[in-house]
């Protein structure tokens, strides 16, 4: 949760979408070490881009809407995620 420091809800807007941008790269992260393979490289990049454009439209038109649809992306972003790892391992 985040405090309402501007009545507009302005920081809290660049605060998502930053940070959706943070979790787009990390998400990354296991295909380019090598942890994952290529199906959930392409996975996790529509994952990300779906979760960043959720939080995208909660900050441009903030409403109880978007940021159900918001809440709704992060409980099903994390799961989906760490499905596609485990169908999409490297074998060592």
């Amino acid at each position: 949760m985040l405090p309402v420091v501007e009545p507009d809800g302005g920081s809290t807007g660049r605060q998502i979408v930053s940070n959706c941008l943070a979790l787009l790269a990390v998400g990354l992260l296991p295909t380019l070490i090598g942890l994952a393979g290529s199906v959930y490289f392409v996975g996790a990049i529509v994952l990300g881009l779906m979760f960043l454009g959720c939080g995208i439209l909660l900050a441009i038109s903030p409403s109880e809407a978007s940021a159900r649809l918001l809440l709704f992306a992060s409980l099903v972003y994390l799961p989906a995620q760490l499905g596609l790892m485990a169908l999409d391992k490297v074998p060592f």
